[in-house]
C-alpha cells in the first residue's frame, strides 16, 4: 500500500510506470495498451517520409528498426509520434516510450535506468530487477520476445545507448530519433533523414498552423516567412503560435519584425537565428509568463510540474496556471497527458540565456532546495522507520499536501537526479550529502544500483567537503549496502569498516550499529558465517543497549539465519523466535513474515518438518496480503522445500510451480532452481 505525505494510506508504496523525464507508457502492456505521448496535432511537409515509413513496416522482414535523424528542430519526434499513432493498431501489447535526454543538463539517461523503468513497465517487481545491466538486458529481451509492441527512443546520443533498448520481438517496431546518424545501427536499421522543410512545404506547414486564408492571402509574405525561419518546423510553431493570437496581423509585417532582429544579431536574412524567433515571441509574453520562462529556463533538467514553479515563485497556483498556459500558446513549452511540462532544448537554452540576465542567482537554488525538501518529506512516509541526520527532517519541509510520495519519488527521479548534479556542480556540498540520505527510501524499492554508486560517491566526498563525519559514515554504509547486493564484497567491507571507525570516533551508537549489521551482511554474502554472525550480535548488542527494537529483531533474524546455515539450530530457534516477537509488535509485516519462514524451515532439519508447517501458512498469507509478488515466491519455495520433506509431493508441486510462474514472469533466475526442483520431485 502506498503512503501519502500526510500518513495516510492511499495504494501500492511503489507505483510501476512512468517517471516523466523516462515517459514509459506501457505499464500492464499485457492487458491493456498504454498511450504514447499525444500525437501532435499537425504534421505537413512530411508526405515522402510518412511513405518511406509505411513501406519499410510493410517490407521489413525482422523487428523493424526505424532512426530518424536530423538537425534541430526538424520534427524528428512530432513525426514519430505521429507515425506510430497512425500504426498502432498493430502492435496490440502496448507502447514504451523513453526520452533519452541528449540535451539534458543531468547528462543522457543511461540506458540500466531506461531498463529498469521498462522493465517494471513490463510487469516485472521493481526489487526482482537485476543489478547488472546484461541481466536486465536479458529480462527484456525475454519480456518482450513474443509481445507486439512500439517503443519510441527519442533523443538518443549514440548507439551503445540504444542497442540495450532494443526489444526482441518481431512483431514490434522500434523508432529511434537522434540529431545523429548512429552509424552502429546502420546494419540494423532503416534511416529516414529529416532536412529543413522547402519553400513549398514549409509554407503549406504555415497554413495548416495559421488558417491557409490568411497565407492564400499574402502568398510572398509566406514564403518569405517560412524562409526567414530556416525551413524549421520547431521554428515555424512558435511564429504560428504568436500569429494566430494576432489574427489582424499581415504575415509581411511578420517577416519584417523577424528580419530586423536578424539585423540586430547580426546575421543575414538568409541565416537561421532561432533565437531572434524566440525573442520575438518572449518580448509579446505577460510580465508573469515572462518570468515563468526564465524561471523554467532554471530547471536542472528532467521536466517539471506547475507545483515547483508556484513554490519557487511565490505567485498564486491560479497565476502560474495563466503563464503556463501562455507558454504553451506560445509554442515555447510542451505538456505531457499527465501534466508535466518540458521545454525544447533549443528552447531551454533561450531561456537560461534570459534567466541568467534577468533573475538572480538564488533562484538556481531555490528550485534545487526545493527538491530536496520535497525528496526528505517522501522520505520519511516511504521509509519511516530509519533514524535521520539531514536538518530538514526535524522541520516540516513544505505545507504542500501532495498525495501519494512513493510516486512522486518515482515520477521525479529524473529531476531530483538533476538537482543534485546541479548541486554537486556549484559546490553546494550540504545539499548534496542530503539528498543522498533522504533518497534511501526510494532506492530500496528501486534498486538502481549503478546510479545509487554514482550519487553516493558524491556524497561522501561532500560530507567530507562539509566536515560532517557522521553524514559521510551514513553514506559509506549506504553505499557498502549496494556493493555488497551486486556481489562486490570487498568494497562493501572497506566502505563499512571507515564508516565504524567514523562512528567510534564520534561515539554514535546508531552509526556503529549500521556500519556493523552491515559489515555482517558482506561477511554472509562471501561465506564467512561465523565473521557475520559476530557482526550481527554486536549490532544487537548495540541497539539494545540505545533501544532500538526493530534493529535488534532484525539483527537477531539476521544471525538466526546464519546460525541456521552453520547447522546450530537450537540456537537458530532461539534467536529467530525472539525476532518474531520482537516484530509481531512492529509495523513491519513483511519482516515478520520472513521471520517466520526461516522459523517454518527449522524443523525439518531436526527430522519433523510438519511442526513448521503451520508457519509456513502463516507467512504465506501474509506475504499474499502485503501483495509482493517478490516476497510471495520467496515463501512459496520455502514451503515446497518443506513440502517436499514432509512427502506432500502434490502440494510441493503446487507451491513450486507458482513460485516459477512467479519468478518466470518476472525473468529472475531463481525459476531455473525452482524448475530444477520441480522436475526433482516429477521424477518416477
Amino acid at each position: 500500500m502506498t503512503n501519502s505525505f500526510d500518513g495516510t494510506v492511499t495504494g501500492p508504496v511503489v507505483q510501476a510506470g512512468s517517471v516523466r523525464s523516462l515517459h514509459v507508457h506501457a505499464r500492464r502492456a499485457i492487458v491493456t495498451p498504454a498511450q504514447l505521448p499525444l500525437p501532435p496535432p499537425v504534421v505537413a511537409g512530411r508526405v515522402r517520409e510518412l511513405a518511406a515509413l509505411d513501406a519499410y513496416r510493410a517490407s521489413a522482414g525482422r523487428l523493424p528498426l526505424v532512426i530518424l535523424t536530423g538537425p534541430a528542430g526538424t520534427g524528428k519526434t512530432t513525426l514519430a509520434l505521429h507515425w506510430l499513432h497512425s500504426v498502432r493498431a498493430h502492435y496490440r501489447d502496448g507502447q514504451l516510450y523513453a526520452d533519452l535526454a541528449a540535451f539534458d543538463p543531468a547528462g543522457p539517461t543511461p540506458p540500466d535506468t531506461v531498463l529498469h523503468r521498462f522493465l517494471t513497465a513490463l510487469g516485472m517487481p521493481a526489487d526482482d530487477v537485476p543489478a547488472a545491466i546484461e541481466e536486465r538486458e536479458a529480462a527484456f529481451r525475454s519480456l518482450t520476445a513474443e509481445r507486439a509492441i512500439a517503443v519510441l527512443l527519442d533523443n538518443a546520443v549514440s548507439a551503445a545507448q540504444v542497442r540495450p533498448l532494443l526489444p526482441a520481438t518481431a512483431e514490434g517496431v522500434a523508432v529511434v530519433t537522434s540529431r545523429w546518424r548512429l552509424a552502429g545501427l546502420a546494419n540494423q536499421g532503416h534511416y529516414v533523414e529529416l532536412g529543413p522543410l522547402g519553400t513549398e512545404e514549409s509554407a503549406g506547414l504555415l497554413a495548416e498552423l495559421v488558417g491557409r486564408a490568411r497565407v492564400e492571402a499574402e502568398p510572398q509574405a509566406a514564403r518569405a516567412l517560412s524562409d526567414s525561419c530556416g525551413g524549421l518546423p520547431l521554428a515555424l510553431a512558435v511564429v504560428s503560435a504568436r500569429l494566430r493570437t494576432r489574427p489582424h496581423r499581415s504575415l509581411q509585417r511578420e517577416t519584417a519584425s523577424l528580419r530586423r532582429r536578424f539585423a540586430l544579431l547580426r546575421l543575414s536574412s538568409e541565416e537561421l537565428s532561432l533565437q531572434a524567433v524566440f525573442d520575438a515571441s518572449v518580448v509579446r509574453l505577460s510580465p508573469a509568463a515572462a518570468r515563468l520562462y526564465r524561471l523554467g529556463g532554471l530547471h536542472p533538467g528532467g521536466g517539471f510540474d506547475a507545483d515547483v514553479l508556484t513554490d519557487v515563485s511565490g505567485a498564486a497556483p491560479e497565476e502560474v496556471d495563466d503563464g503556463l498556459e501562455e507558454l504553451l500558446d506560445a509554442n515555447l513549452l510542451t505538456e505531457d497527458e499527465q501534466g508535466r511540462f518540458r521545454f525544447h532544448d533549443l528552447v531551454r537554452a533561450h531561456a537560461l540565456d534570459r534567466a541568467e540576465q534577468d533573475l538572480p542567482e538564488p533562484s538556481r537554488r531555490d528550485i534545487v532546495e526545493w527538491y530536496l525538501m520535497m525528496t526528505v518529506k517522501a522520505d520519511a512516509v516511504v521509509h519511516p522507520h530509519r533514524w535521520r541526520l539531514g536538518p530538514r527532517y526535524a522541520a516540516n519541509p513544505l505545507p504542500r499536501p501532495v498525495e501519494d510520495a512513493g510516486g512522486w519519488l518515482d515520477r521525479e527521479q529524473a529531476s531530483i537526479r538533476s538537482a543534485v548534479l546541479e548541486a554537486d556542480r556549484r559546490g553546494w556540498s550540504e545539499l548534496v550529502w542530503q539528498f543522498c540520505e533522504a533518497l534511501w527510501g526510494f532506492f530500496l524499492h528501486h534498486r538502481h544500483y549503478q546510479d545509487w554508486i554514482e550519487l553516493q560517491r558524491l556524497g561522501i566526498a561532500a560530507a567530507e567537503q562539509c566536515g560532517n563525519r557522521l553524514a559521510e559514515a551514513r553514506l559509506r554504509s549506504q553505499l557498502g549496502f549496494a556493493y555488497a547486493k551486486i556481489g562486490r564484497f570487498r568494497e562493501a567491507v572497506a566502505e563499512n569498516e571507515l564508516a565504524l571507525r567514523l562512528g567510534r570516533a564520534e561515539k554514535h551508537d546508531l552509526t556503529m550499529a549500521t556500519a556493523l549489521s552491515q559489515l555482517g551482511r558482506a561477511a554472509r554474502g562471501s561465506g564467512d558465517l561465523l565473521a557475520a554472525l559476530d557482526y550481527f550480535r554486536d549490532a544487537a548488542g548495540v541497539q539494545a543497549r540505545i533501544g532500538v527494537p526493530r534493529g535488534v529483531a532484525l539483527c537477531r533474524r539476521r544471525a538466526g539465519e546464519v546460525l541456521a546455515d552453520l547447522g546450530r539450530i537450537e540456537e537458530a530457534e532461539v534467536e529467530l523466535t525472539a525476532a518474531a516477537r520482537g516484530l509481531a509488535t512492529l509495523d513491519d509485516p513483511i519482516q515478520y513474515a520472513r521471520t517466520l519462514t526461516a522459523l517454518g524451515a527449522l524443523p525439518a532439519r531436526r527430522g519433523r518438518p510438519e511442526e513448521g508447517l503451520p508457519l509456513m501458512v502463516e507467512a504465506l498469507a501474509m506475504t499474499r496480503e502485503a501483495g509482493s509478488p517478490h516476497y510471495v515466491a520467496e515463501v512459496l519455495f520455502a514451503f515446497g522445500e518443506l513440502d517436499i520433506a514432509c512427502a506432500r509431493t502434490e502440494s510441493a508441486s503446487e507451491h513450486l510451480g507458482e513460485a516459477q510462474r512467479i519468478y518466470e514472469s518476472t525473468a529472475d533466475p531463481r525459476a531455473e532452481l525452482v524448475a530444477a526442483r520441480l522436475a526433482e520431485i516429477s521424477r518416477p
